[in-house]
């Protein structure tokens, strides 16, 4: 299953911080290819359960017969309510691995990837209304502009946005090579890869709005959390470790964190590591995504 489907990174490290001895309901809120989640069910107890979440429709093919799983074809924004519709409103442990899965990127017809020809899609759920097409053809100059500067590291974003807006005045551009061949002409030489994968990681963020959905899922794994419990999300993009960081950090994505009356900083994580847990240079070269990939674990304060 892992290895059709996606290889996950620090793969023994997340479920270790997980503490899953330490425990009876769990929650795996990126299901994908189920490895986490396998391997959660098969070193939990009996009595135990785990919730995993995946609002991919692909990823129910890889779902096991398992009386311990419930699984919740859902994005993982909706985590709290869920839990409450399972009778499950209070957890030991919510993991989430961030990011698009191996198998996403080597669908080439769902368009996430620079390097096969497709429609302009990036869903990662694949009924939602938003598509690339829509991002790319629809949106308007100004929201291409901040779309670009917030989640893209480009040095030329004016010049890719006019580039795709003199090409839609032309006609709609339906495909991902239409969009590779368009803009490849902007940046030339050993960098073309890299600076294409920013403009797709880009759009594909906006389409799923990626950063909502995380914001979402972090303030309610804080709330549904049980003291000690631990919160374990695995990152490969700086915007969603720096939003991570913060929220364990001061229980605020952004702004200066509140007090109380003696000064303490008033949150409801902890953070178990200072730094973030990074993959070995070992890892880093059986498993290229793992070069930028950032652990970060904590744990439920009392409250």
């Amino acid at each position: 299953m892992i290895n059709e489907y996606h290889i996950p990174v620090l793969f023994e490290t997340c479920l270790k911080a997980m503490e899953l001895d330490n425990g009876t309901v769990f929650v795996d809120v990126t299901f994908g290819g189920g490895g986490h989640s396998k391997a959660i069910l098969e070193r939990i107890g009996e009595d135990a359960v785990l919730i995993a979440f995946d609002q991919d429709e692909d990823a129910l093919a890889n779902v096991v017969e398992d009386d311990k799983l419930i699984f919740v074809n859902a994005n993982f924004r909706y985590l709290k309510n869920f839990l409450k519709y399972y009778e499950h409103p209070k957890v030991d442990a919510v993991l989430a691995d961030l990011g698009v899965s191996s198998h996403q990127f080597d669908a080439g017809e769902r368009g996430f990837s620079i390097r096969t020809n497709a429609k302009l899609d990036m869903r990662m759920n694949q009924q939602a209304d938003v598509s690339a097409y829509h991002v790319v053809n629809d949106y308007p100059e100004r929201d291409l502009f901040a779309m670009f500067n917030a989640y893209a590291d480009l040095k030329n974003v004016r010049k890719v946005v006019y580039a795709i807006v003199n090409k839609r005045n032309e006609g709609p551009i339906e495909t991902t090579g239409q969009l590779v061949e368009l803009l490849s002409p902007l940046m030339i030489g050993k960098k073309l890869n890299q600076f294409l994968a920013q403009i797709f990681q880009a759009i594909r963020i906006e389409v799923n709005d990626e950063m909502g959905a995380l914001r979402d899922m972090l303030e309610q794994a804080a709330d549904v959390l049980k003291p000690g419990g631990r919160l374990v999300v695995m990152s490969y993009h700086s915007i969603e470790d720096r939003l991570v960081k913060n929220f364990i950090r001061s229980g605020k994505f952004t702004g200066e964190a509140e007090k109380d009356l003696y000064g303490n900083i008033i949150k409801p994580l902890s953070a178990v590591n200072k730094k973030p847990i990074v993959p070995t240079e070992e890892e880093n070269k059986v498993n290229s995504r793992a070069r930028s990939a950032k652990l970060r674990v904590a744990t439920k304060n009392a409250e």
